[in-house]
C-alpha cells in the first residue's frame, strides 16, 4: 500500500460555496473538492446565507457567525461528525 503525498501548498483552498446538497472546495492546484452537506449537521441546519459566509485560511474554511470549522485534509480523508445520517436515514 502506498500513501500518495501532496504538496501543503496546492491544498490551499482559494474559493469555497455551498449548494443545498455540497460543500464546494476549489483548490490552489485546481482541483474541486466536493463533500455531501450532510456530513456536517451544523451547516445543514444553517441559512443557505450563514452557510455562504466562508472564511478561507491557508489549512481549511470557517464560518463565524456559526463557529463552524473544517480542515481540508479532514474532507479528503471523508471525516464527517459521528452523529451525521444522510437525509434518507435522517427521514425514518
Amino acid at each position: 500500500m502506498s500513501t500518495l503525498e501532496i504538496d501543503s501548498d496546492l491544498l490551499e483552498p482559494t474559493s469555497a460555496h455551498c449548494t443545498d446538497t455540497s460543500l464546494v472546495v476549489e483548490l490552489a492546484d485546481g482541483a474541486l473538492l466536493v463533500t455531501p452537506l450532510w456530513w456536517y449537521p451544523p451547516l445543514m441546519a444553517a441559512t443557505p446565507e450563514q452557510r455562504n459566509q466562508i472564511e478561507l485560511s491557508p489549512y481549511g474554511l470557517h464560518w463565524p457567525e456559526l463557529d463552524e470549522d473544517l480542515s481540508i485534509e479532514g474532507m479528503l480523508k471523508g471525516r464527517r461528525y459521528p452523529s451525521a445520517q444522510p437525509p434518507a436515514v435522517a427521514a425514518e
